[in-house]
């Protein structure tokens, strides 16, 4: 079950890697350097704008926010991350298991439907929601004329708290962890629970001891992920009327006016996702597990109240991630008139083009980035990785003004050039090039965990022995890796997809002029309080974002029955 890979022979001081690989050491480590580098430069941008010297109120902005109210952000963003670990822990952990080991009514559709969740923006459901649930939306309407009570003479849970805004964003992020942890409880092989029996292990005691700790970096990495959405998140808190540590970066942005201050803030914010991805790392020590059989254990089949059960607790997080929400917008949206505008086309146009621009540049970087840490051990390119994972966790908003920062000292220095050859200013804000350059930044993250968790289930044993059978480099990751980590890809692939047609700060300050997609109409129209016209581009949202969804968990459910046969 455990093994260690053999340490790669020294090449370079800089640099260890195994001489055997056949290509040159400073090449590949060089590349994966400057691309993660190239992720990680608006982030640097950021950092850059808040050690500058001069910066007019920054010191006055921290001083009046750490004397009134950073603690209780920094104590209610601490709340609201432990609810939505709880949710998605419970959810994608519980369900990825009964979907993958279990067979029970309903597990075939349900198996890809538990996915479903991930296509409503948090910020969507938490629309949805509140207007659904606040006292005067129609439940609470509804149950007053069936009582005759007045407002105040029951009790109902308050949608504007933490634990709402925590629950609301578990049900959107849960998916994250699913579909890690189902790609991994699928993968497990069942010599290992056999051996355990034969010990005299009860059934419980194996899941914990064999099953669970080859399963818990695939699951770490989707709390990670869902953690950072957590952090960066501002849509939702504000719809929910909760002060989080972003809420401290906003105030300062657009109540003080002050971008130097709420720079700060965002390096402190960074501070704290990089102790978060170290704690991750240093989490697993120097635990290795590998999926050595490609035949599956067969799922133990559940009778009675037992399968019953499994179909209900797998039910309800659709119901409630999903299908609620869903029903929630159209009834909102019809009971507006449903009315079509005739720009929707073009959103939905646009929004499809960006999604599709930020995974194709997305996944293949993340891929060599992965498998170049993979090969190699570099102390920089561990660094450079570890600090481009960090913008996942950068607020969008913060994060555009970064790449503004960083695109505007590149275009000044290009002028020349590009004014001699007639070009227009490539990385400029309001630029389609701007927008997917910030996709590639915020969501590199979701990419590389999600290969890198293929790749760790994977004995480099394999490595060696393809190979010592003449393969080279490209030719085993082909041959050898690919077969064995597609599912991780192309679960990765749809969390990029997916992310970029829910983002919405970035591509509201980077976009170019009358480039609208579904995200940002959304969010103008609810902004506007034209809550039945902001119905359909959400409820659009959802739909879009179901096509990719149901393809891959389809993919993934004809391969896993091709393996059963």
């Amino acid at each position: 079950m455990q093994s260690r890979p053999p340490e790669p022979l020294p090449a370079r001081r800089w640099l260890r890697i195994d001489p055997s690989l056949g290509f040159s050491p400073r090449l590949l480590a060089l590349g994966s350097v400057l691309a993660a580098l190239a992720v990680a430069a608006p982030i640097a941008a950021v950092l850059w704008l808040a050690l500058a010297p001069g910066a007019s109120q920054a010191e006055g902005t921290l001083a009046h926010l750490f004397g009134t109210v950073l603690p209780y952000y920094t104590i209610t963003t601490a709340k609201l991350a432990a609810a939505v670990l709880a949710v998605v822990l419970l959810i994608g952990v519980g369900t990825g298991w009964l979907v993958a080991a279990c067979e029970f009514p309903g597990r075939r559709a349900l198996s890809w439907m538990l996915v479903l969740p991930l296509s409503t923006p948090a910020f969507v459901m938490a629309y949805a929601y509140t207007d659904f649930l606040a006292s005067f939306g129609p439940l609470q309407t509804g149950l007053r004329r069936i009582t005759g009570w007045e407002v105040g003479d029951y009790w109902f849970p308050d949608i504007h708290s933490w634990p709402a805004a925590g629950t609301f964003l578990g049900l959107a992020l849960y998916p994250y962890v699913y579909l890690l942890a189902r790609a991994a409880f699928a993968d497990r092989n069942p010599s290992l629970a056999e051996a355990a029996r034969s010990l005299g292990l009860s059934r419980r005691r194996v899941w914990w001891r064999v099953t669970w700790p080859v399963a818990r970096p695939a699951v770490v990495a989707g709390c990670a992920l869902a953690m950072m959405e957590t952090l960066a998140d501002f849509g939702t808190v504000a719809y929910f009327s909760v002060d989080s540590f972003t809420a401290g970066i906003y105030r300062a942005w657009q109540g003080m006016g002050d971008r130097g201050g709420a720079a700060r803030l965002s390096a402190m914010l960074l501070a704290i996702v990089i102790v978060v991805l170290a704690l991750e790392r240093g989490q697993r020590g120097r635990m290795q597990f590998y999926v050595r059989s490609p035949r599956p254990e067969p799922r133990r089949r559940l009778h009675g109240a037992a399968a019953w059960r499994a179909t209900l607790a797998c039910a309800i997080p659709v119901v409630l991630g999903f299908v609620l929400p869903a029903a929630l917008l159209a009834w909102a949206w019809i009971g507006g008139g449903g009315v079509l505008d005739a720009r929707l086309p073009r959103w939905i146009a646009n929004t499809a083009l960006l999604a599709a621009c930020g995974a194709a540049i997305v996944l293949p970087v993340a891929l060599v980035a992965a498998y170049s840490a993979r090969v190699a051990s570099s102390p920089t390119l561990r660094a450079a990785l570890l600090f481009s994972n960090t913008g996942y966790a950068l607020p969008g908003v913060v994060l555009g003004v970064g790449l503004l920062i960083l695109s505007g000292a590149v275009d000044r220095a290009l002028a020349p050039l590009t004014g001699a050859l007639g070009l227009p200013a490539l990385l400029a804000g309001g630029s389609i090039a701007a927008v997917v350059y910030a996709y590639a930044v915020r969501f590199f993250s979701v990419a590389y965990q999600g290969v890198e968790s293929g790749l760790a289930r994977i004995s480099p044993s394999m490595d060696h022995s393809a190979r010592s059978l003449g393969r080279r480099p490209l030719e085993v990751l082909r041959e050898v890796h690919w077969p064995l980590m597609r599912r991780s890809v192309g679960a990765a692939s749809l969390l990029v997809a997916i992310d970029c047609l829910k983002e919405l700060p970035a591509t509201l300050v980077l976009r170019p002029f009358d480039f609208d997609t579904l995200a940002v109409i959304t969010y103008q129209f609810a902004s506007d309080e034209r809550l039945a016209e902001a119905a359909l581009p959400a409820l659009l949202i959802v739909l879009v974002g179901v096509v990719p969804v149901v393809w891959l968990s389809r993919v993934a459910l004809s391969e896993r029955s091709r393996a059963d046969v």
